[in-house]
């Protein structure tokens, strides 16, 4: 097949002396094939049409017919064949007349990328056989009748994932005759978790529904104690993002033969899911300006971004890390590799991989900016795939981190995993790829140390539970939330948990040993401090409590900081400080109030309207410090979607948005968006002001495409305001 004649000489990319081809990187790219294959010369007689010809192939690549049915492909919007790996499907061939087995002989070519070779599965021929052999490439005739016959056809549960070429060769005595190159007989070859010797099998029905065939999910974000969540569309069927998720992997420039193994394509796909050193699809940006690019929070879902990309080629702005876990669930869930997007609440991003989150506090007791690098996330998002890991031992299969949120180098490049959950929560981090990464998110210990006057350090507070509370992702088959940490980590304090954070050091994971003679807390007084649960635009208070449990009487200097922060935990700006001296009385409690009014913190608001409190508290009398942190986030307005009229695929329906104002003053330059995967593609609308407390309304008609249930999800986005979502369950009928 290589030997093939290259019209465009000048076009081919130069060789080096190690290779007789260039690299395949490109499932775009494609040879010339001969329709005439000759053996030798040809005689003066020889006439092609005295022989066994194709006049056509029918593929049975409509959605209702058997090939997507039984593939699940049914939901992709192509007109092509896609089928999955291992798992046998249907062509019917009709030649020019009666096939004769005797005295016919004629086989199946399947191609993919410009250099087509056997050895690495980019050029497979299939032979008609008597049986079908389960995993395996072949092809058996199912029916004969008149002119035509049905093939069934296997493909092997380890070839590559893409999009094959179709050609159909008949063996003549003077050489092969060929079916010129056609299009519509484009085969794209997925995995199949549905196939027992696919990498990516999932055993469970349930299971495969959510995690490869749902388009739409959810994202948990917020914080701890004010768990928010909205509804992200993946669209992983719609028009195109298939042909975009291909080009991804070239853009990553994977060589087509490692296409087959889930681990690779992960690896690189984490990669080229952030813009950082390849120009890969987001752009990612935390700090609240969003000129010439859309902001995170006003995306509802991956498609736009994908097609834009796709388009474009260039980074599409902008990228937070839900943005990059919905694009990279799409991304896997379209290639038909089980995954699902996941939510760590206070995620450690420990700049030095020693296990601890430093953080320096200056001689009064205050956070001290300029030293402190590690941040505590309120919450982040990774993903996680499910596939063996024949790389690793036995027992890390199974679900795998993958970020494609840009935070630290991997082997050079800005990507994380794949990292087996299994190996986290045992501590075995060293197993490939970037294990030791994720322990530290979900197991930092949290350091407060000071800084004497003569230059010592004391380790004043250590916090052992705080990082990695809560890891959560959405349940199967619903729109709740499902609680997952214990798949990362033993009980909190169990000797488990010590023996898995002892085997993580043993494999070189840095923790600091702290001298014990350094830390002796004061245990006698008890602090602690609630918020008050508040909505965007009011006033609210934060409520410290002392508990003296000693005979002894203790003043306590205390100092509280309120910072407006980045959902990342980074300070962008102190907007409350408030000092007082408690009295505490010995054997009792005293609680004190502090208000925070919305004139203190309304102009330097964020994104996620997330606040950041600090209290630190001296005992005067023993010199001890007592220092807690809390992060809260503000209730935001939400949008109203409704529906008016029957919902009928392929009849025409209204859609109402409704948003009413709550803060003291006029919102301007407002965007609001609009989308519903199956029901209606995104649409934008502009206004360029709405009062204080008065309501917009935006009417909008589509045509839904298919019936069943689906979701309508809004976003209202403008600089004082973001992070306002809506949305609705809709039952389309059939019509």
């Amino acid at each position: 097949m290589s030997e093939t004649t290259n019209t465009n000489e000048e076009k081919k990319p130069s060789l080096n002396g190690r290779r007789a081809l260039p690299p395949s990187n490109s499932n775009d790219e494609e040879n010339e094939v001969p329709e005439m294959e000759a053996f030798g010369l040809i005689p003066r007689g020889f006439n092609p049409k005295d022989y066994l010809r194709v006049v056509n192939v029918h593929m049975f690549k409509e959605p209702h017919e058997i090939n997507k049915q039984q593939h699940h492909t049914d939901k992709y919007y192509s007109p092509k064949l896609i089928v999955r790996r291992g798992q046998p499907f249907q062509i019917q061939i009709d030649f020019n007349r009666p096939y004769k087995p005797e005295t016919d002989q004629f086989w199946l070519e399947y191609l993919i990328g410009r250099y087509p070779q056997q050895n690495k599965g980019t050029y497979i021929p299939v032979l008609v056989g008597d049986v079908l052999k389960p995993g395996e490439w072949g092809a058996q005739i199912t029916h004969k009748e008149n002119n035509s016959i049905r093939l069934s056809i296997m493909s092997s549960a380890t070839c590559i994932v893409g999009k094959f070429r179709l050609y159909v060769a008949i063996w003549t005595p003077f050489g092969i005759l060929r079916t010129p190159r056609n299009s519509t007989t484009d085969t794209y070859i997925l995995f199949n978790p549905w196939c027992q010797q696919d990498a990516v099998y999932l055993d469970d029905e349930k299971e495969r529904e959510e995690y490869v065939l749902n388009d739409v999910g959810v994202v948990f974000h917020g914080h701890i104690n004010d768990i928010k969540l909205r509804s992200w569309s993946y669209g992983q069927f719609e028009e195109n993002i298939l042909d975009a998720c291909l080009f991804l992997m070239d853009k990553a420039e994977l060589e087509l033969s490692g296409r087959g193994n889930p681990v690779k394509i992960c690896r690189v796909a984490s990669a080229v899911i952030n813009s950082r050193d390849d120009n890969g699809v987001l752009a990612g940006s935390w700090d609240n300006t969003y000129t010439y690019g859309v902001a995170p929070s006003a995306w509802t879902g991956s498609v736009d971004i994908l097609l834009e990309y796709y388009s474009s080629k260039q980074p599409v702005r902008y990228g937070q890390c839900w943005v990059f876990a919905g694009v990279f669930n799409t991304f896997l869930r379209c290639l038909g590799i089980p995954a699902r997007l996941v939510t760590n609440y206070y995620s450690a991003h420990d700049n030095n991989a020693n296990l601890q989150l430093d953080f320096f506090l200056d001689d009064e007791g205050k956070l001290d900016t300029k030293l402190t690098k590690d941040s505590v996330w309120n919450y982040h998002c990774w993903n996680e795939a499910w596939m063996t890991r024949p790389d690793l031992p036995v027992g890390f299969g199974g679900w795998q981190v993958v970020d494609g949120t840009p935070q630290e180098t991997s082997d050079g490049m800005y990507r994380c995993g794949p990292a087996s959950v299994q190996a986290i929560k045992h501590g075995h981090v060293c197993f490939q790829f970037d294990a030791p990464f994720v322990y530290a998110e979900v197991n930092g210990d949290i350091v407060y140390s000071r800084r004497e006057k003569n230059g010592t350090q004391v380790i004043e507070k250590i916090d052992t539970t705080h990082i990695g509370q809560l890891i959560v992702t959405k349940e199967i088959g619903g729109d709740g939330m499902m609680e997952i940490t214990e798949e990362y980590k033993f009980q909190e304090g169990s000797e488990e948990e010590r023996l898995a954070l002892e085997t993580a050091v043993m494999y070189g994971v840095k923790k600091q040993t702290t001298q014990d003679n350094t830390y002796q807390p004061q245990t006698d007084v008890d602090m602690d401090f609630q918020v008050q649960k508040a909505v965007l635009g009011s006033d609210f208070k934060v409520t410290i409590t002392f508990r003296n449990k000693s005979h002894n009487y203790y003043t306590a200097t205390t100092y509280l900081s309120g910072n407006i922060v980045f959902y990342t935990g980074v300070t962008k700006n102190e907007f409350k400080k408030h000092s007082f001296s408690a009295k505490l009385e010995p054997s009792s409690s005293r609680t004190f109030d502090v208000v925070i009014k919305s004139s203190e913190y309304l102009s330097e608001l964020l994104d996620q309207a997330s606040f950041h409190f600090f209290v630190t508290a001296r005992i005067n009398e023993t010199g001890k410090i007592l220092a807690l942190q809390k992060a809260t986030v503000l209730e935001i307005p939400t949008l109203r979607i409704k529906t008016q009229g029957e919902m009928v695929a392929g009849k025409e329906m209204s859609v109402t948005v409704e948003f009413t104002n709550p803060l003291k003053q006029t919102l301007e330059n407002v965007t609001l968006r609009l989308e519903g995967p199956g029901v209606l593609r995104t649409m934008k609308k502009e206004f360029r002001q709405i009062p204080m407390n008065s309501t917009l309304i935006w009417e909008v008609k589509c045509i839904p495409k298919r019936p069943g249930l689906r979701k309508l999800i809004a976003s209202l986005n403008c600089d004082v305001l973001r992070h306002v979502y809506g949305e609705l369950n809709v039952q389309i009928q059939k019509p």
